[in-house]
């Protein structure tokens, strides 16, 4: 047995280490293996009460939600500690700390998730059990012994003057013309584009459900403006929303008649395809930019780009930091850092300019 666990780690890290490394580890695996015995850990088929982990988890989302969490962050809630439960086959009050670290290594090692969406999972996972704590439904949090997954930030970059105007030739319909307009225009999150509602909307301004349910006014500039002007004049329906559903189901070449492209992308001029009061949905207008995107070559296109491109480009102008911050609904400078597409040539060129 303890050769075969031997082997075992040898091959898990054989793909980081040289030859010659490998080696020393064998060698020192063998003799600090030599003073244990080892026998492989046989898990009996447990009990498990999923009525006991659902009641649980229910009086758990509703806390949240008196505490004022939105729909979306309850609902992220409810699904990962659903699929940990389901993963680790344990009644809560059984999870230990090692289930848990198992847990997240398969997460990201086998389930190939990002080390951020399992840096979620866990921060999910410790509000739940600090939540049972302070509730006294269980007196030790096995989440005390788990450390933060360390996450490399790689730099996020703004869309290139030219990549924005391929974007824009691109566009096959004046809803696509919309869309990077406002985003352009607003930097707003595609959570947001999604939400806007057609009375919102004022001449130079529109009111946004930003994210935690805070509410803020963003501002569309006149490139936006005639995009919008364009796109309304074609609307014939009665949907409250900027961006509605389509009423039909399944694919739209299967109602839509004549020239199938222009149909799939302009199926909104029809009032008998659009649904009574639904907005379309976040992830569509991810892959309508993403398929603008694949046509253009412009690689890695997606809403938040807009964004970070957005405030960038203030930013460079001389917008103070702390009004780009405001404009991008955040609640302090140090996140808005993070948006920045600052070069290396820049950041000398403003010291040189500011540092005497």
């Amino acid at each position: 047995m303890r050769e075969e666990l031997e082997i075992e780690i040898i091959n898990a890290i054989n793909p980081y280490l040289s030859q010659e490394e490998l080696q020393d580890m064998k060698l020192q695996l063998t003799m600090i293996l030599s003073n244990y015995e080892i026998q492989k850990r046989h898990t009996e088929v447990a009990v498990i009460d999923e009525n006991k982990n659902e009641a649980i988890i229910k009086k758990f989302v509703a806390a949240k939600l008196a505490s004022g969490r939105t729909v979306r962050t309850l609902k992220f809630y409810r699904e990962s500690l659903k699929a940990f439960f389901n993963k680790v086959n344990k009644n809560f009050d059984e999870i230990t700390a090692d289930d848990i670290r198992l847990y997240l290594a398969v997460r990201v090692h086998q389930d190939n998730v990002s080390k951020t969406t399992a840096n979620n999972e866990r921060r999910n996972l410790s509000a739940f059990y600090t939540w049972l704590q302070k509730e006294e439904i269980l007196f030790k949090n096995p989440m005390s012994k788990i450390d933060i997954i360390k996450v490399n930030k790689s730099p996020k970059k703004a869309f290139e003057e030219i990549d924005l105007e391929r974007l824009r030739e691109c566009c096959r319909s004046t809803r696509e013309k919309l869309v990077i307009e406002l985003l352009l225009s607003t930097w707003c999150r595609v959570s947001e584009v999604a939400q806007i509602r057609l009375d919102e909307i004022n001449e130079d301004t529109i009111l946004v459900h930003g994210k935690g349910e805070k509410d803020r006014i963003v501002y569309i500039n006149a490139k936006c403006k005639l995009a919008l002007e364009n796109y309304l004049a074609e609307r014939k329906d009665s949907n409250p929303y900027l961006f509605p559903k389509a009423r039909f189901t399944g694919n739209i070449s299967q109602v839509a008649k004549g020239n199938k492209r222009q149909n799939e992308c302009e199926w909104y001029k029809n009032p008998d395809l659009v649904s009574e009061d639904e907005h379309t949905g976040s992830g569509t207008i991810e892959i309508w930019i993403r398929h603008m995107g694949k046509r253009t070559g412009v690689k890695n296109a997606h809403p938040h780009r807009f964004r970070r491109t957005g405030a960038t480009y203030a930013l460079r102008q001389g917008m103070p930091l702390t009004t780009v911050s405001k404009l991008l609904g955040h609640s302090g400078i140090g996140v808005t850092q993070v948006y920045l597409d600052i070069s290396d040539a820049e950041l000398e060129e403003a010291h040189r300019k500011y540092v005497k």
